[in-house]
């Protein structure tokens, strides 16, 4: 018998469900009514009601807005000066931030200094030159979008961080430069509890840079010269620091900004985090291209995703080169208990001497650990310096002269 005799002679489908019909209801086999029934006894889960839920917070924001209720919606900040963005006291959590800045200092990213202390502490949790809060490292705008910051067109910076506090808060914004910020708009949206719960940390932002991150030999041409990948790091000895911190909590990401003095990738270093004082390691990784969750030196190429990014690459390899980076650990905070020191290699084992710059992002209970000392306004500026080792053939640009440190 052939293949149509075969297909004849089976049963309609009428027939195959009427005769299914006698073992299991039609409704089951053809739709959803019977499903409806078993549904009417499971609860819906709660990530499908979240947005639905009524909330009992009180909603405020601290802006900009003209008080005489015209259209000048911004203040001025004079150099020296010091703008108070938000003072309230009660428990609660700014849940968004948003600024955009009118200012002729081309360098104003890196001389606006932004801060922020909860429930009176002496010390700010918050504190590093506000481009670099945003993802902005090297001073220059760039637009990207990410699960916690973004930069939208034009110049409109966006944070989305949770920041509880308990019984006060205060942020600030400081001219460091030599410039007035002729307009500086900004919007901190905040929400008011009755209370805030014993096992929420405080979040906190440190600034860190290196410039350079003095590597141990200049004597290289490219990456792979002799005696460069035979060298040993077991213990992250003279690692970059992303962040150094003492209590319980969680470490929550990173954004960096490269800028090369030397030729080559600049990423053969490894991310080393140690936890609660391990003498070695807790976590080690392969690559920096690897931590930011990108590969193969991202085929310098640009690209930006909810958790992960290198939204900004100009000039890859080469000496004047420059990379923005960043990595969110939402999916799973690194959690510590007593202590936690987040380090990369600048090159393999520690051999290259780039420009770092990093702020480092997470919570902790307070106190804190005290902050390294913030770097002067002119030391923060980038500029490519003369450190050798690296020579390759790529030429030193124009625009990005060396420097002798």
């Amino acid at each position: 018998m052939n293949c149509l005799e075969n297909w004849r002679n089976l049963p309609t489908r009428r027939t195959i469900l009427g005769a299914l019909s006698s073992v299991v209801p039609a409704a089951a086999l053809l739709g959803a009514p019977a499903m409806a029934a078993n549904a009417e006894s499971s609860p819906a889960s709660e990530e499908m009601l979240a947005l639905a839920r009524l909330r009992s917070y009180k909603s405020r924001r601290s802006s900009s807005w003209d008080r005489t209720g015209g259209n000048a919606d911004w203040v001025r900040v004079e150099p020296g000066q010091t703008a108070t963005l938000l003072a309230v006291e009660g428990a609660g959590a700014i849940q968004h931030l948003w600024f955009t800045i009118n200012s002729p200092d081309p360098m104003h990213l890196k001389n606006l200094v932004l801060r922020a202390w909860w429930d009176g502490e002496a010390a700010p949790s918050v504190e590093a030159p506000i481009g670099d809060f945003f993802g902005l490292g090297l001073g220059e705008y760039f637009v990207y979008q990410s699960a916690l910051l973004a930069v939208a067109p034009i110049k409109a910076l966006n944070a989305y961080f949770p920041m509880p506090f308990a019984a006060a808060a205060r942020m600030t914004l400081e001219n460091e430069g030599a410039a007035a910020v002729r307009s500086l708009y900004f919007a901190v949206d905040y929400v008011l509890f009755p209370s805030l719960p014993e096992d929420v940390g405080r979040f906190h932002a440190q600034y860190r840079q290196a410039t350079p991150s003095k590597g141990w030999t200049n004597d290289w041409t490219d990456n792979g010269s002799p005696g460069i990948n035979e060298r040993k790091n077991l213990s992250g000895a003279d690692n970059y620091v992303f962040l150094e911190a003492a209590g319980k909590g969680h470490f929550l990401g990173v954004t960096e900004a490269v800028e090369q003095n030397q030729n080559g990738w600049f990423g053969e270093g490894d991310d080393m985090i140690f936890i609660d004082g391990d003498t070695l390691p807790t976590i080690n990784g392969t690559g920096t291209e690897d931590y930011f969750n990108g590969a193969w030196d991202f085929g310098g190429q640009a690209f930006g995703y909810q958790h992960n990014g290198a939204p900004y690459v100009v000039d890859p390899e080469r000496i004047g080169g420059r990379y923005c980076l960043y990595r969110w650990h939402v999916e799973s905070p690194i959690a510590f208990e007593k202590s936690i020191r987040v380090t990369i290699e600048h090159g393999h084992a520690n051999h290259r001497s780039d420009n770092f710059y990093s702020t480092a992002y997470w919570y902790q209970t307070e106190p804190h650990a005290a902050f390294p000392a913030l770097p002067a306004a002119a030391e923060r500026i980038p500029r490519v310096f003369n450190v050798g080792g690296g020579a390759g053939a790529a030429p030193v640009p124009a625009d990005r002269p060396l420097q002798e440190k």
